[in-house]
């Protein structure tokens, strides 16, 4: 009875949302899912996660989509926890789409059975964002890469430490607005040191004073 009201609840929720057993055979898929990942549920129930989703990790290696090593603590009606994963998976059409998936762990004293609940969000924007910025940092150290000349070796003055602290920033990957905010200035101050900065590094961008800056060990 436990685990029909969780999966009538399943059924409820916006979260493409999916419950396995221990050995990952697939006992619910709500309507999202199959929105999803393109797999309508008759196809599913009954099968082995593993082999519908093929899933792999962030390093291109098989990743654990049924089974307990990806659960965090035991749901059992009064106390919970998740745990949190990106993972490339493939869809029917055939396509592979990343998804992060929160792990909630399900156990029915009642029958002694284990299940997984796996709620799935289409992360594909955010990973395409990431290998964007990627390409431009690679881009930009080429670029320096093949105009550094012995000109280029040191900036015509030395940084200061707000200057340095904001190319480290960027270089964490912090977007202009969070770096404002965490010096206590303006945008226009935090442009003008912009400004600055590629003046003395005789860089033409944010990319390439990060990336020069550090190629000569200048950041923190």
């Amino acid at each position: 009875m436990l685990e029909t009201e969780l999966f009538a609840l399943l059924e409820h929720t916006d979260d493409a949302a999916y419950a396995v057993t221990d050995a990952g055979e697939i006992c619910s898929w709500n309507g999202p899912a199959e929105r999803m990942f393109g797999y309508p549920a008759s196809e599913v129930l009954r099968r082995n996660i593993d082999d519908v989703l093929q899933a792999r990790d962030a390093l291109g290696t098989s990743a654990l989509a049924g089974g307990p090593e990806a659960a965090a603590r035991t749901w059992d009606g009064t106390s919970g926890g998740t745990a949190n994963f990106d993972m490339e998976v493939r869809t029917r059409s055939g396509d592979r789409i990343w998804v992060n998936v929160s792990t909630i762990v399900f156990d029915n004293r009642r029958t002694g059975r284990r299940l997984f609940v796996r709620l799935a969000h289409d992360i594909g924007q955010r990973r395409r964002n990431e290998e964007l910025l990627h390409g431009m940092l690679e881009a930009a150290r080429e670029l320096v890469a093949r105009a550094d000349d012995a000109s280029h070796h040191a900036p015509v003055e030395p940084l200061s430490e707000q200057e340095r602290r904001i190319l480290t920033l960027f270089a964490e990957g912090r977007n202009s607005t969070a770096i404002a905010r965490t010096l206590g200035i303006s945008p226009q101050t935090l442009r003008n040191h912009l400004h600055h900065i590629n003046r003395k590094l005789r860089t033409h961008n944010r990319l390439e004073a990060v990336t020069h800056a550090q190629r000569r060990g200048l950041l923190k």
